[in-house]
């Protein structure tokens, strides 16, 4: 069972105290029956059909494998009669007619092997597709019907790995690994039974070995896994640190933090290197021991055998191989029987999940399903706990009704239970004290799915799904009346709905219209523009409940307004609940309830609550922005006046604006300038360029023989141990011909007889013993200098190329073959191809090649007649042995590949889970994913169809080369060409050799995969960016003024060149002046932010710093003047203290005074004493364990623990609610003093006291003044204030 995510609770302990029955409700919403399945249960969904495939597989699996063990006693056989012909006790005419029969039998074996390995094979992988389709179907299904407390506990992330992850493994132990281990274990068998037969004494003799190399073996196996698995944590760890550096990389580049990640990254890397170097120690000396005891093992066979005359030399052969090859059946088969355990402990994860019945279960029947709904809602008495937090009171004895029709709005700090309400109304979950009613029917005896299609719902954060604008606003029409309209209708009332959410107009701009993909989650999109996609999609049906969460959140002033008309006419005549944390939303509603720590504390309208002057009016007072002109009351009036008459043509200039911006992101409009611009255009297109080839990569291909060089190089410190290992692995090689001639002289040896038999055989034996001693030490030398020279490697080549992807400059993030996933997957899977290029991987293909190039030379001086022949058998044998392993390996890969997109579905779904519930498409969901899995059905069972075919050749390829070679053999000794020993010492030297050599070929990677990695990660490591973190060069200055200057600045993003931001900005600020930016979005505001932190150069113009251009001064230096809080806070999976001090200068000393300073500044510290570890408590991924308003306060902590001179705030108090965010604009006023500070807000309530407000449009400033100024000018900044004035002249 996986335990629930630990969370860092915003309410303290409350010691709560439930009775048996609350503690049961609490209980039902989480609790997973934990299920330990047998291996037979992953067969539940097989049908008698499937069944009788199974068995017919399983028939021919241990005859494949009885065949493989007859392959041995042919070869004794076979020996037999050689011996006899050259010791001239059979005639050339009887061996001739007793050898054809048995090339024959070779032929016989070898075709029902084909065939019998191709059926065994073929129908556990169709039966497995089969099976393992019903499993995704029915877990799928299952996890759609899990309530959302399941979530909590368990999170999305899991339910993601069971689709992505065990299912395939599900899938790998029920179809070929399963058929394969049966053929192994039926081989393993054969092979005894037979030998037994043969010669009991010998194989008990033999036999002895062959527990010793078990253990051996399940020892490699046991720890090789617990080494890797650390190994892969501890990577896992750097990736999830490297996932963050790169996802979050203007904090990192702000704060200068790239050298503190990549130090982290690396002592993760570090702690893998150890591990591997474990791995790579056991690995070594226990390979080393298992060819120790292979050819040992045939020492003693053949010593015994000549001590012993009990059975002739061809049954000592025969005994022999079949002992060893069924040691190597059994390792196999243990190979295999943890791919099945793998399989059986992720099935009983997945059916744990499938037999679930949830307490809240939106997959029953059940229920009410009133006729007349008006929408008259009650709460009555709800307490509510969490069921993953117990120990936090969320509500405590509310109590409301909201009347048929009404708009009430819940107001009050973070923490306090507002949106906790619309969960319950949803019945996400149920509290465990108190009923909820719906026109006089508790909401528990209601259908569920019935009571979610009557709420629309617009959540704070949007979520929209992989597919069609059209697509996603039709999913509000799932259940209604409306859902089976015809197209065209249908399509009416989609433009409708965007009509009225205010997004027809951005969403005709886009080339394909309403047909235009969202991408994965919406992002695709602006936030501003998912949100009005999702409102249109909760008003679509025209829903009798109307739930909005901080549903116009993610707009600038303008579009709220819009969108707020829009949502005000939406609600009328339904019930709306409307959760703002901007005021000037909901002075309108029927009923405003105020609601603080789970409780009601005031309820009523606007007027009344402010008449109250109680905790709502301190909540208004908050946002209020005071607006007193100079004039007099009569000028006020008139201005009002003035402002009513002219707020059409303004509104209007400034929507134009508006979607101007809109538009020109998807099709942008070249405008000719007077030709007394034209120079000013040559200059801003040489700039361009200039912008451009920072973005451009050298083209430049490696040749593979410059990228081993390039590697060699990056290696060199290990050079010694490199050389160490090459040398092994080239003497390794070359060690096997003097097997094969060792082993040929004991075939010759036993055409004698007498002492002259027993003397030589018994010094060959003890010759092979002697090379099999040679043999483990230059196994466990190769593999273990090998292993420690490529984790070394491995570990360089992740460091320097994180060092390098945080090097690069922020355009380079930008670039779509550069975002996270991408970067990455090239730090984990490129230095996985280039250790094909150099390590393990090249150790092997050096061995191999030396091998291959010594037994030719080798065999061509004893024979060249039959070294032709054989040597033909080499690219065969290494084909089908490669095959062999490759084939298994790739076809796991395969299938997953083919179920890539229904995954994606999946897994859409599953993080999307509480979208998916509100719009109640649970069943659509699954209807598309169970059509989405036919295709990769189809395709997945014919590539395991196809794949068998190499397969079954490979195992069958042994047969016919060994029946080529005797032929061929017999006949050069029946013509006096050649002796026994030639032929046996060409054949052991070119066929048995090369019979190895397949697995080491199967191992190494694509070689243009590994040239491929080698060519992207040099290429970065080589690109030197324009602006350089690592140049020494440029102007630096130890005092900063903080005195700026932008001079006509033109900017367009090097990704988006023909879209110009700035065009010709002009502004000045003062040292230790507080500036403001304000403008609709997309006007340049976050862009002048990054122009000043230098993320990207100016196209034309220039920005100064104490008069200095920031061009020509050193980027670190210049960046350690400056700070910046942004929009999303970028927080690391680190202690909230090591968070904070990622915003330290070099060298600067902090104490743990100066931390606790800063955090009481952003009005953070006494939350973080609250917590059990304090300072040292740990914020998750991205800060996952801290809600938004802490994230930014620890974000502001960590920006003014540097005390810079220039402060830089990206709507730094968008995340807070209005009483946190007072405190922190309090404290952000206060450490604004005696420095530059530029801050962007939406909330002009908090730029207000600014000295200085800019009003930026199309790329230029608008206007400019302090707010009494811009007040009088009555233009773009005066209507702005009015939209979000709350004073009572609204």
């Amino acid at each position: 069972m996986i335990e629930s995510t630990t969370t860092i609770s915003t309410e303290e302990s409350s010691g709560i105290k439930l009775d048996s029955i609350e503690e049961r409700i609490l209980k039902d919403q989480i609790s997973v029956a934990e299920k330990k399945e047998s291996y037979i249960t992953l067969y539940r969904f097989a049908t008698k059909l499937d069944w009788i495939i199974l068995l017919i597989g399983l028939v021919f699996s241990a005859a494949t494998g009885t065949a493989m063990a007859e392959r041995s006693v042919l070869f004794g056989i076979m020996t037999d009669y050689f011996i006899r012909l050259q010791t001239h006790t059979i005639s050339s005419n009887e061996f001739s007619e007793e050898s054809n029969y048995l090339f024959l039998v070779y032929i016989y074996f070898a075709i029902f092997t084909f065939v019998a390995t191709y059926i065994s094979l073929t129908t556990w992988v169709y039966t497995g597709e089969r099976i393992a389709r019903q499993i995704r179907e029915q877990y799928f299904r299952a996890v759609l019907r899990q309530n959302i407390a399941y979530f909590d506990k368990y999170g999305t992330g899991e339910v993601a790995t069971r689709i992505t992850s065990d299912i395939h493994l599900v899938q790998d132990g029920i179809s070929e690994k399963f058929s394969l281990a049966f053929l192994y274990i039926s081989h393993f068998i054969a092979t005894l039974i037979i030998s037994l037969t043969i010669s009991w004494k010998m194989t008990l003799v033999i036999g002895c070995i062959i527990p010793f190399l078990a253990i051996n073996s399940s020892l490699m196996n046991k720890y090789s896994a617990i080494f890797t698995k650390r190994n892969l944590d501890f990577y896992s760890r750097a990736g999830i640190i490297a996932e963050e550096s790169i996802s979050t990389i203007r904090a990192a580049v702000a704060f200068g933090a790239q050298k503190k990640l990549s130090d982290l990254y690396d002592a993760y890397l570090g702690e893998a290197k150890k591990e591997g170097f474990k791995k790579s120690l056991l690995v070594g000396f226990t390979l080393g021991i298992m060819f120790f005891g292979m050819y040992a093992s045939a020492s003693l066979s053949f010593f015994y055998g000549a001590i012993n005359n009990e059975i002739s030399f061809g049954q000592v052969v025969s005994v022999s191989n079949l002992i060893v090859n069924g040691f190597f059946s059994l390792t196999t088969f243990y190979d295999y029987i943890q791919a099945i355990s793998l399989a059986t402990g992720a099935g009983s994860k997945l059916f744990e999940t499938i037999d679930r019945v949830p307490s809240i279960d939106i997959a029953s029947d059940t229920g009410d399903k009133p006729k007349i709904v008006t929408g008259h809602i009650q709460l009555k008495n709800i307490k509510f706990i969490y069921p993953t937090r117990p120990d936090a009171k969320i509500l405590n004895n509310i109590s409301l009704d909201l009347e048929p029709g009404s708009i009430v709005a819940l107001v009050g700090s973070s923490g306090s239970g507002k949106s906790t309400i619309a969960s319950l109304i949803l019945r996400f979950y149920d509290p465990h004290s108190g009923d909820i009613f719906l026109d006089g029917h508790n909401i528990k005896s209601l259908n569920l799915i019935w009571l979610r299609r009557q709420i629309g719902f617009v959540n704070q954060e949007p979520v929209l799904f992989k597919t069609t604008i059209a697509e996603n606003v039709s999913y509000g029409l799932i259940g209604s009346i409306y859902e089976n309209l015809p197209n065209n209708e249908k399509r009416e009332m989609i433009e409708n709905a965007c009509k009225k959410a205010n997004a027809h107009d951005f969403i005709m701009k886009f080339p394909d219209k309403y047909e235009t993909m969202v991408g994965e989650r919406g992002t695709l999109l602006s936030g501003g523009q998912k949100q009005r996609i999702a409102i249109a999609r909760a008003i679509i049906k025209d829903p009798r409940i109307l739930l909005l969460d901080e549903a116009t959140s993610a707009l600038d002033t303008q579009s709220e307004n819009i969108i707020q008309n829009a949502l005000d006419q939406a609600s009328k005549g339904r019930t709306t609940i409307v959760i703002a944390h901007r005021l000037s939303t909901i002075r309108n509603a029927t009923k405003i309830i105020v609601m603080n720590k789970g409780v009601i504390v005031e309820s009523g309208t606007h007027k009344e609550l402010m008449d109250k002057k109680g905790y709502y009016s301190k909540l208004v007072e908050t946002q209020k922005i005071i607006q007193t002109l100079k004039a007099e009351k009569n000028i006020l009036k008139e201005s009002f006046n003035i402002l009513n008459s002219n707020i059409p043509s303004l509104k209007d200039e400034v929507t134009t604006s508006l979607t101007a911006n809109d538009i020109n992101y998807h099709q942008i409009n070249l405008v000719t300038r007077a030709s007394s611009h034209a120079s000013s255009h040559s200059n801003l297109d040489q700039q361009n360029s200039d912008v451009e080839i920072g973005l451009t990569h050298d083209d430049h291909n490696y040749t593979v023989l410059e990228m081993i060089k390039k590697i060699l190089f990056i290696d060199r410190s290990e050079f010694l141990i490199l050389s160490i290992g090459i040398i092994s692995s080239i003497i390794n090689g070359c060690l096997s011909p003097i097997f094969g001639i060792s082993y040929a002289n004991v075939f010759h040896a036993f055409t004698k007889t007498g002492d002259a038999l027993h003397n030589e055989a018994t010094f060959w034996s003890l010759m092979i013993l002697v090379f099999s001693v040679m043999i483990f030490f230059v196994n466990a030398i190769q593999n273990v200098a090998l292993g420690f020279s490529s984790e070394k490697l491995t570990e360089k080549i992740r460091s320097i190329s994180f060092a390098s992807i945080l090097r690069q400059d922020i355009s380079f993030f930008d670039e779509e073959n550069h975002s996270v996933g991408i970067l990455t997957s090239h730090l984990s899977l490129d230095v996985t191809y280039i250790n094909g290029l150099a390590g393990i991987t090249l150790g092997n293909l050096l061995h191999v090649t030396f091998m291959i190039f010594a037994s030719v030379i080798v065999s061509f001086i004893i024979g060249w007649k039959f070294t032709l022949v054989c040597i033909c058998s080499i690219p065969i044998m290494i084909a089908a042995g490669g095959l062999r392993i490759k084939i298994l390996s790739n076809l796991q890969q395969k299938t997953k590949k083919a179920y890539e997109y229904s995954t994606q579905i999946a897994c859409e779904a599953a993080y999307n889970i509480r979208t998916v519930a509100v719009l109640t498409c649970e069943n659509n969901l699954w209807e598309r994913y169970h059509n989405l899995l036919d295709e990769p059905m189809r395709q997945s069972t014919k590539n395991a169809l196809l794949a068998s075919i190499p397969f079954a050749f490979a195992n069958c390829i042994f047969f016919l080369i060994t029946a080529l070679a005797f032929w061929y053999g017999s006949i050069l000794i029946m013509n006096n060409e050649y002796d026994l020993k030639r032929v046996i010492t060409i054949f052991a030297v070119l066929v048995m050799g090369s019979s190895f050599t397949g697995r080491f070929f199967a191992y190494a990677p694509d070689m243009v995969k590994a040239k491929s990695a080698s060519d992207y990660i040099m290429k970065l490591l080589e690109r030197v960016p324009n602006i350089d973190t690592w140049s020494q060069n440029g102007e630096k200055i130890k005092f900063a003024k903080g005195h700026l200057k932008f001079s006509n600045v033109h900017f367009r993003y090097p990704t988006r060149p023909n879209f110009p931001v700035l065009q010709g900005l002009n502004l000045e600020i003062k040292p230790g002046q507080n500036v403001a930016l304000v403008g609709p979005s997309g006007c340049g505001k976050s862009t002048i932010i990054s122009l000043v932190e230098m993320f990207y150069q100016v196209t034309n113009g220039t920005i100064t710093l104490d008069e200095i251009d920031i061009a020509k001064m050193n980027v670190n230096n210049l960046r350690e003047h400056i700070a910046l809080v942004s929009q999303e806070p970028s927080l690391y999976d680190m202690t909230i203290k090591e968070n904070i001090l990622l915003g330290c200068l070099p060298g600067q000393n902090i104490t743990q005074n100066d931390l606790e300073k800063v955090c009481r500044q952003a009005n953070i510290h006494e939350f973080i004493v609250g917590l059990a570890n304090g300072y040292d408590t740990r914020v998750g991924g991205k800060g996952i364990q801290l809600s938004g308003g802490q994230k930014q306060r620890v974000a502001i902590a960590r920006a003014l623990i540097r005390n810079p001179k220039i402060l830089l705030l990206d709507e730094a108090t968008s995340a807070l609610d209005s009483e946190s965010e007072k405190v922190v604009q309090n404290a952000l006023d206060a450490a604004a003093h005696g420095r530059t500070t530029i801050a962007i807000a939406h909330r002009l309530s908090t730029i207000q006291n600014a000295d200085i407000i800019f009003v930026i449009k199309d790329g230029k400033v608008h206007e400019q003044g302090t707010h009494q100024e811009l007040l009088e000018l009555q233009g773009i900044y005066f209507m702005m204030i009015q939209k979000q004035h709350l004073g009572e002249s609204n």
